[in-house]
């Protein structure tokens, strides 16, 4: 990785781990709905990159995203081996998923999974969450430990469709509401333009 971007990372981390460290069990991150279009069958290529297909010669269409963070409990300690899925629709608002429809990219994976490292840390690279018919832009988490299981879903902040997003909206505790509303960043020394975002979910 080049040195500037690490940089920028551990220094993005150690900002939102100070942060995370003042959650109490009240700030549990909310759960959201599985949703109709988890993958019926896990892809053969399902690792932490979703903006490449293995064996197909190009990238995917999009904002490319750097998404990142650390996993903690609710007595605010990081959460190491944590398996780690997402999902969401590609640019052209497809998912991948036969009851979804529609032309895809063929070359963005539409599902990726990960586990968490002995901090609790995460990354997945993916695109920007466009808008999805009667939805504002998000991206789907399942995050299991053990027995435990959250499920949930991020959203960009500043975009108008967040206001209207009746799952969104069903969140009643505000600070609860917010903390699924992250920023999505352009550093400009980060070769290529890539966007920065941090979500740093809370497992009860």
């Amino acid at each position: 990785m080049n040195p500037k971007r690490r940089a920028f990372l551990f220094k993005l981390t150690g900002l939102t781990l100070f942060s995370a460290s003042s959650f109490s069990r009240a700030l549990v991150t909310p759960g959201q709905s599985l949703g109709p279009f988890y993958p019926q069958k896990i892809p053969l290529d399902s690792d932490s990159d979703l903006t490449l297909v293995a064996g197909k010669d190009g990238r995917a269409t999009g904002e490319i995203t750097n998404l990142y963070g650390q996993l903690f409990s609710a007595d605010s300690k990081p959460v190491p081996d944590a398996r780690i899925e997402i999902w969401q629709c590609d640019a052209f608002r497809a998912y991948h998923h036969p009851q979804a429809g529609g032309g895809i990219d063929p070359y963005f994976q539409g599902y990726g999974k990960t586990t968490t490292d002995d901090e609790g840390r995460y990354r997945f690279k993916t695109i920007k969450p466009v808008p999805y018919p009667g939805r504002a832009p998000h991206i789907h988490f399942r995050i299991s430990v053990g027995s435990s299981e959250l499920i949930t879903q991020i959203y960009v902040q500043g975009d108008s469709a967040n206001d209207s997003d009746f799952l969104l909206n069903r969140v009643p505790d505000d600070k609860a509401r917010q903390s699924l509303i992250i920023p999505f960043m352009r550093n400009s020394e980060v070769p290529g333009r890539e966007l920065m975002a941090v979500f740093n979910p809370i497992i009860g």
